[in-house]
């Protein structure tokens, strides 16, 4: 829904998009429940990225889209401007090249950022300690942080 050129989603809509995802696979076949999650949060990955492209459909042009892997957060309520879309489909392309040499720490970036799993959770579907996944966690935005300002979308 739009409200005062944001668009809102509500984490009912934003679980229900994911389990259509999810439903609307055929045959899937879970190894176990940790499984199951990772491709959840791949799936809540795709519901903010497909919202946050709707979003920039809108704009046309602009300059370098500042963003700041610490600034964007998921809450029970996402109201989704023009800028936070950018920065949404910024990070998912920054994240699509850190799984091309890290999918782990792009498989824990989904689980925490996407999914908004805690450590432990993350530590279940990626098969390491909550120690590591904090590694991971920190090291994941880190090179997050570094692939966007290379590319200009950072101040």
């Amino acid at each position: 829904a739009a409200a005062g050129g944001h668009l809102t989603m509500n984490t009912t809509a934003i679980v229900h998009e994911a389990y259509l995802k999810l439903a609307g696979q055929s045959s899937p076949e879970y190894q176990d429940r940790a499984h199951f999650f990772g491709v959840a949060a791949k799936a809540m990955r795709h519901v903010f990225l497909d919202y946050a492209k709707a979003r920039t459909r809108q704009k046309r042009g602009g300059e370098a889209v500042h963003v700041d892997v610490a600034d964007v957060q998921v809450s029970s309520e996402i109201s989704m401007g023009i800028e936070e879309a950018e920065r949404i489909v910024a990070m998912d392309d920054a994240l699509q090249r850190l799984a091309a040499d890290n999918p782990r720490l792009a498989q824990v970036v989904e689980c925490r950022f996407f999914a908004g799993m805690t450590n432990e959770d993350t530590a279940l579907v990626t098969g390491t300690s909550p120690a590591t996944v904090k590694r991971d966690w920190n090291t994941a935005r880190a090179m997050l942080f570094a692939d966007l300002k290379s590319r200009g979308m950072t101040a």
